[in-house]
Formats: structure tokens, sequence, C-alpha cells
């Protein structure tokens, strides 16, 4: 089965291929199809990933597989959420892992309430249209850190700290972080919705 996936993320398409072959799913990135970016204008994950799904459904009549994540910090209600991609530009840096991570550190220093979580949201769709979207959501709680820490990962991989791992991401090898990650979790709850809705039989 040929499933096109909303975003040209090489980091993402590698990590859901990955976790989706054992299903016989075959993940083509859109851009590989022509198909260009879709408007998020949403404030929530679930949106952004169903607006991006029925428009690479649209654009190439495949079934469509969307991901919107983001990082919510409990100090700040939640935000930056789903602009967390673009979080240093709101303070005059440049749009950057980097300079995301040096942001967020600024923005929290003096702050005691360091919870925050790491939210992944991935929507699948059988055409524009589909009225059942498949949904699933991982997250990974966690504190951020006063100081960077570790090499592995990206985004805020290396100020989000596990507890009960008493590493941040980016000090875990890959593999035991995609067994912890958002984006881990939320991969397989949709492979097992796949494979419960749209191939039994």
């Amino acid at each position: 089965m040929k499933i096109v996936l909303a975003s040209n993320n090489p980091g993402k398409l590698a990590e859901l291929q990955a976790m989706l072959a054992p299903l016989g799913v075959e993940l083509l990135p859109q851009g590989a199809l022509g198909v260009g970016e879709a408007e998020e204008p949403h404030c929530t994950f679930v949106e952004n990933a169903l607006a991006k799904a029925r428009f690479a459904a649209q654009h190439t009549g495949l079934p469509a597989l969307a991901d919107d994540a983001g990082l919510c910090v409990a100090a700040f209600g939640g935000l930056p959420g789903v602009q967390t991609a673009y979080y240093a530009t709101q303070f005059g840096y440049a749009k950057g892992d980097a300079n995301n991570v040096r942001a967020l550190l600024e923005q929290m220093r003096g702050i005691t309430d360091r919870r925050a979580a790491l939210v992944s949201t991935l929507v699948a769709v059988r055409s524009p249209q589909d009225p059942e979207p498949l949904i699933a959501v991982g997250r990974a709680a966690g504190e951020i850190t006063e100081a960077p820490r570790g090499s592995h990962g990206f985004g805020f991989d290396p100020v989000m700290y596990l507890p009960e791992l008493g590493q941040t991401f980016a000090e875990l090898p890959p593999e035991v972080k995609n067994a912890h990650s958002h984006r881990g979790q939320a991969a397989r709850q949709m492979m097992q919705l796949l494979r419960e809705r749209w191939l039994a039989g």
C-alpha cells in the first residue's frame, strides 16, 4: 500500500518509514509527487495535521499521513505548541533548532515550574473527504533543563529531560529515544490503527 507523507522533512520520513515497513506500507514524501506545503492556520496539532493530510490526499489521489508536533510548556499555558518550529523568531532570532533552544532557556530563566511535554499527532486519511481519519497522539512528559545536554536528536531534545530515564532525549541512543519519544508512541498507535482499520481482511 502506498501512502503519501505530508512532509518533506527527511528525518521524519526516515523515522516513520522504518516504523511502518513491517506493515508493507510504502511511504512517499509529498515533495517527490510535486505537492507543496499546506497552510497550517489552526491552533491545535490535530487540526493542522488533518489539514496537511487532506491537502496531500487531494493533490495526489493517494491515502495520506501527516504529523504535527511541538513543545508544550506548562508555565506558558501549553505554548509554543503549534508554533514550536518558529519559536525563536518571536524573540528576534533566525528560525532554527539551536536558536529555539536558546530562546526557550532565556524565556524560562528564573521559572521554577519547568514541566513540559513533547507532543506528536499523526493523522491518516484515505481520501480528502474521509469522514473517519485515523488519529494517534504521543506525549513525552518531562522537564526543561537549565542548559543543553547531549548530542543526539534534534529540536528541543538537548533540553528535554525525562525523569524516569534520568537523561535528556539528546543523551539517549536513538533506539532508546524512539522507544520513549512522542513520535515513537504516536507511530506505534498509528501502526495498530492502520492494521485494524485499513489493512485487515
